[in-house]
Protein backbone atom coordinates (compact mmCIF):
# COMPACT_ATOMS: atom_id res chain seq x y z
CA UNK A 1 0.00 0.00 0.00
CA UNK A 2 3.03 1.93 0.90
CA UNK A 3 4.62 1.79 -2.56
CA UNK A 4 1.79 3.02 -3.97
CA UNK A 5 0.07 5.36 -1.67
CA UNK A 6 2.78 7.41 -1.21
CA UNK A 7 3.84 8.22 -4.55
CA UNK A 8 -0.54 9.21 -5.47
CA UNK A 9 0.20 11.71 -2.29
CA UNK A 10 3.48 13.25 -3.48
CA UNK A 11 2.28 13.76 -6.70
CA UNK A 12 -1.24 15.20 -4.69
CA UNK A 13 1.16 17.56 -3.98
CA UNK A 14 2.18 18.98 -7.30
CA UNK A 15 5.10 16.98 -7.98
CA UNK A 16 3.88 15.20 -11.23
CA UNK A 17 6.06 13.41 -14.00
CA UNK A 18 5.04 16.46 -16.02
CA UNK A 19 6.98 18.81 -13.91
CA UNK A 20 5.83 20.61 -10.40
CA UNK A 21 2.41 22.13 -10.89
CA UNK A 22 1.53 25.35 -10.86
CA UNK A 23 -0.07 27.18 -7.94
CA UNK A 24 0.49 24.02 -6.19
CA UNK A 25 2.31 23.16 -2.53
CA UNK A 26 5.50 21.46 -4.41
CA UNK A 27 4.96 25.24 -6.04
CA UNK A 28 5.31 27.04 -2.33
CA UNK A 29 8.15 24.71 -1.42
CA UNK A 30 10.19 25.32 -4.69
CA UNK A 31 10.03 29.32 -4.23
CA UNK A 32 11.17 28.72 -0.61
CA UNK A 33 13.74 26.80 -1.47
CA UNK A 34 14.97 28.57 -4.45
CA UNK A 35 14.80 31.41 -2.08
CA UNK A 36 16.96 29.69 0.70
CA UNK A 37 19.67 28.92 -1.60
CA UNK A 38 19.88 31.87 -3.76
CA UNK A 39 17.76 31.13 -6.63
CA UNK A 40 17.82 27.40 -7.31
CA UNK A 41 16.92 24.06 -5.52
CA UNK A 42 20.31 22.06 -4.60
CA UNK A 43 20.44 18.50 -5.86
CA UNK A 44 19.13 15.78 -3.04
CA UNK A 45 17.54 18.61 -1.51
CA UNK A 46 13.65 18.08 -0.19
CA UNK A 47 11.96 19.58 -3.08
CA UNK A 48 14.78 17.67 -5.85
CA UNK A 49 13.70 14.35 -4.21
CA UNK A 50 10.24 14.66 -3.85
CA UNK A 51 10.22 16.22 -7.16
CA UNK A 52 12.19 12.77 -8.28
CA UNK A 53 9.68 10.67 -7.04
CA UNK A 54 6.30 12.12 -8.38
CA UNK A 55 8.28 12.30 -12.00
CA UNK A 56 9.29 8.58 -12.07
CA UNK A 57 8.44 6.37 -8.54
CA UNK A 58 10.52 4.88 -6.26
CA UNK A 59 13.80 3.01 -7.81
CA UNK A 60 13.62 -0.49 -7.27
CA UNK A 61 16.04 -0.39 -3.89
CA UNK A 62 14.05 2.24 -2.51
CA UNK A 63 11.23 -0.51 -3.28
CA UNK A 64 13.15 -3.60 -1.85
CA UNK A 65 14.31 -1.19 1.38
CA UNK A 66 10.65 0.18 2.20
CA UNK A 67 9.04 -3.12 1.72
CA UNK A 68 11.29 -4.59 4.12
CA UNK A 69 11.07 -1.93 6.87
CA UNK A 70 7.30 -1.86 6.47
CA UNK A 71 6.74 -5.35 6.90
CA UNK A 72 8.95 -5.49 9.88
CA UNK A 73 7.41 -2.93 11.29
CA UNK A 74 3.83 -4.69 10.76
CA UNK A 75 5.49 -7.57 12.42
CA UNK A 76 6.45 -5.67 15.36
CA UNK A 77 3.19 -4.71 15.18
CA UNK A 78 0.84 -6.80 14.43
Amino acid sequence: VALVGIPACIGALGFTGAGIAAGSIAAKMMSAAAIANGGGVAAGSTVAVLQSVGAAGFSIGTQIGLTSALSTIGGATG
